[in-house]
């Protein structure tokens, strides 16, 4: 199994950092399960009808992520946290169509936990993950198909190079419907406490694995 570990630059500024891996072996990726599908409409409905009682000024997740954002160096307004990003979308009447089973699952655990998560295609990772911050021609194509500057933002990065982030992830290692090991990334809020944080990724574990098959190893990374 691959080694992955948090830089110590970004230890330095962030403490308490932590996130959550998850590694997925033999799953299939199809189209979402109407089970999956349904839930997701429904909560995204019920999140647009919250728009006007519960802004995303008071959503404490979100806030502390634009936090560590700004403390980073990295300008949460110009770049975003995916699940602030997720929510905004929502909340201006554009639901997120469903993609695939393995991304309608990440966005379904985002918008609950609104936190950012990265999912990840296994076999398209070389070598080891490391989780850092980016420097000078950190870069990647997105799966937005634009070109993200990782300079000053978190990030993850292979031998390669940088694949991924809390803003948005690569095209170079994205999940597709032939993806049969992936590797989940939980951007949890650094104040949240450990006991919160085993119950979060055990139960976006239990719930990827009912969907997809096959099984799992996770663990914490701090």
């Amino acid at each position: 199994m691959m080694n992955i570990s948090i830089s110590d630059k970004l230890k330095e500024l962030l403490p308490e950092f932590k996130i959550g891996i998850i590694h997925y072996n033999d799953i299939t990726v199809d189209e979402s399960p109407k089970m999956l599908a349904g839930r997701l409409q429904l909560f995204q409905e019920s999140l647009m009808l919250e728009a006007e009682s519960k802004p995303i000024s008071t959503i404490e997740p979100i806030q502390e992520w634009r936090r560590i954002f700004k403390k980073i160096g990295t300008d949460p307004s110009r770049y975003r946290p995916s699940s602030e990003a997720l929510l905004r979308r929502i909340y201006k009447g554009s639901q997120s169509g469903s993609i695939h089973s393995a991304v309608d699952t990440n966005n379904f655990f985002s918008l609950q936990y609104q936190i950012p998560l990265g999912i990840y295609d296994q076999a398209k990772i070389d070598g080891n993950v490391l989780i850092d911050i980016g420097a000078d021609g950190d870069e990647y194509e997105g799966i937005n198909g634009r070109v993200v500057d990782m300079k000053d933002k978190i990030l993850t990065r292979d031998d390669t190079g940088p694949f991924g982030s809390p803003i948005v992830d690569s095209k170079r290692t994205m999940v597709t419907e032939q993806t049969k090991k992936a590797l989940h990334v939980v951007y949890f809020q650094p104040s949240l406490p450990d006991s919160n944080v085993t119950e979060m990724l055990q139960a976006i574990e239990k719930m990827f694995v009912q969907i997809h098959g096959g099984d799992a190893q996770s663990e914490i990374i701090e």
